[in-house]
């Protein structure tokens, strides 16, 4: 919301500067507070949001332009009439990285798209794969590239530019302190917003097309924040589950809650569960464990297992993950758009029996929830639509961003020939606020700054360089009273 609000025309409080009137209720002695607060984080962090929203914007983008730039690698020639065993094509792709070691196939999800083999290669940066693309009805092999997790090399790059802005560890705290102040300044620009005085209800979502000047400004700041404020609120929570800090924090928290994402256990020798619970294991009719790991030579093969993993419900969009000894094949679905499709099974390689399994029906609500935020977050939840309106808050940061550094450049003395700045809302605010509201906003302040380290930091910091520049301008009217 706004950098700054039009100024109050009713009488000043003569012992602070600030606007007041009779018989006005708290919100009179919170609004000069919400003021300042909004001004000092908009104006300071500002920078850093625009950093995020443009990145982002580009990273919404991503998703179109992958399936322009790379088409030959994704899609086949011609769709054919049934497509070969996927051992076929997975030799295929070895037979042209032999230097590779497969760890993972991602069969075409669609008749016109490729096969996925990822190995696994030297010279990658850590957390990066080799993937092969092959033709699934000639084993023609389409190319080859760099990827990370699901993303080819555009998306990966974008996706790091917006994370850390491709400065590594150091990068990453700039995009939580955007996420950690973006929520406080939404809320609390649309808490402004909302409470302000105006002649029309309809002024309060539509923007005032009469007003002119810095008003006009305030109006379009005021009416596009209110229509954005909740998308911008939950990318901020969304954006901060993964941050360094922060992110850490509502890990456990959300561990604690008991809504901790699950995971199938691809271990194979009894007594060594590590998350399958009583699907680990096969038990014998007279209630004891038979031991289910077989020599490294006895495996089914990928066809019998995709098969066998289709049989138990897993179907849409499968990841196969090789064994590893001691392990089985881990087939799980990967279709994160409404309706979710993650269930997962565990596949013996010996007999192609389902040792674990783990449907997402089955998470905890907490889970599925953060599942969610962050696929939405990432444009993944609603496809095409999703990109849209997260291109289309993006571009809601910025023009809010831009009005608001606009309406305070026109704030500033215009008397003045020397190059001067807007003004800022006059201090001492928190002295009007009564006790029995600021001890509780005193308090949900420090439990937020704690949960949110780099947003109680920065506060921290605008609170003490506050105080010096009030100490500052107080000793320069101290010098220049007794001269006037």
């Amino acid at each position: 919301m706004s950098l700054n609000e039009v100024q109050d025309v009713r009488t000043p409080d003569p012992a602070t500067g600030l606007p007041r009137s009779p018989g006005e209720s708290g919100w009179a002695a919170l609004r000069p507070l919400l003021l300042r607060m909004h001004f000092y984080a908009g104006l300071l962090i500002a920078p850093l949001m625009f950093l995020a929203a443009s990145t982002g914007l580009l990273y919404a983008g991503s998703w179109q332009a992958e399936k322009i730039v790379y088409a030959e690698q994704l899609t086949v020639a011609h769709v054919g009439a049934r497509a070969l065993p996927l051992s076929t094509q997975v030799a295929a792709a070895k037979a042209v990285t032999p230097e590779g070691k497969v760890t993972a196939i991602w069969p075409a999800p669609e008749a016109s798209a490729t096969t996925r083999v990822i190995m696994q290669s030297q010279g990658l940066a850590q957390g990066e794969t080799l993937t092969v693309f092959v033709d699934p009805y000639t084993a023609d092999v389409r190319g080859r590239l760099t990827t990370t997790g699901d993303a080819l090399p555009l998306r990966a790059w974008l996706s790091k530019f917006h994370r850390n802005l491709q400065l590594g560890e150091f990068g990453r705290n700039y995009s939580e302190l955007a996420a950690s102040w973006l929520w406080v300044v939404s809320l609390g620009g649309l808490t402004l917003w909302i409470g302000r005085r105006r002649r029309r209800r309809a002024e309060l979502v539509v923007p005032d097309r009469k007003a002119t000047g810095r008003r006009r400004i305030l109006s379009w700041h005021g009416a596009a924040g209110l229509w954005s404020a909740a998308g911008l609120v939950a990318l901020s929570a969304t954006g901060l589950t993964w941050s360094k800090y922060a992110g850490e924090n509502i890990g456990q928290l959300q561990d604690s809650l008991g809504g901790a994402t699950p995971a199938v256990s691809a271990r194979l020798t009894p007594g060594t569960d590590a998350g399958g619970g009583e699907h680990a294991g096969h038990v014998m009719p007279d209630g004891t464990q038979m031991k289910t790991q077989m020599p490294a030579t006895a495996d089914i093969g990928i066809d019998r297992v995709v098969d066998a993993a289709r049989a138990a419900g897993v179907t849409e969009y499968l990841q196969v993950t090789l064994p590893t000894p001691g392990k089985g094949y881990v087939v799980q679905e990967q279709d994160k758009q409404v309706p979710v499709h993650l269930d997962a099974v565990v596949i013996d390689p010996a007999d192609g029996r389902t040792v674990d399994e783990l449907r997402f029906a089955d998470y905890p609500l907490l889970a599925k929830m953060t599942r969610l935020g962050t696929d939405l977050h990432m444009g993944r939840t609603f496809g095409l639509a999703n990109q849209i309106a997260l291109a289309a808050l993006a571009i809601a940061v910025m023009l809010l961003l831009f009005w608001g550094y606009r309406m305070w450049w026109l704030r500033r003395p215009t008397k003045d020939r020397s190059l001067s700045f807007g003004r800022a809302h006059p201090r001492g605010a928190w002295r009007k606020v009564p006790v029995t509201m600021l001890l509780p906003l005193a308090a949900v302040t420090t439990v937020a700054g704690w949960f949110v380290p780099l947003l109680g930091i920065s506060l921290a910091a605008f609170l003490m360089v506050d105080v010096l520049l009030g100490i500052a301008a107080g000793r320069r009217d101290a010098t220049a009273t007794p001269t006037a």
